[in-house]
């Protein structure tokens, strides 16, 4: 593969770790979200849930684990997009060392 490629390679690799990190920053606040409203349920003695556009009450322990279970599936996201971005990370590094040792070897010939 040429240098040009690899540059190439290297900037779409860039920007696909981009989108990893602005979806676990996404996933990252859902998931304080629902801790935040877990906390206030267990302060409170009535809970409503949205049902549509409509505000409905709901079973307390219900609504817990709802939230528990959506705690548990965004944490399961948040370490899957981090394994990737672990991934990519190592492999943008190694490409950049590519890269790097091409444009060394480029000008050590001129």
């Amino acid at each position: 593969m040429k240098t040009e490629e690899k540059i190439h390679q290297l900037q779409e690799m860039e920007q696909s770790l981009q989108q990893f990190l602005m979806q676990k920053q996404a996933f990252q606040a859902q998931l304080m979200e629902a801790e935040s409203a877990q906390e206030e349920i267990r302060k409170s003695d009535v809970v409503y849930k949205f049902a549509g556009n409509v505000l409905l009450r709901s079973d307390r322990q219900a609504v817990e684990n709802d939230l528990k279970e959506k705690n548990e599936t965004l944490l399961l996201r948040i370490r899957n997009i981090e394994k990737q971005e672990e991934s990519f990370r190592e492999k943008i590094k190694k490409l950049r060392t590519e890269i790097l040792e091409e444009v060394k070897e480029k000008k050590g010939k001129k």
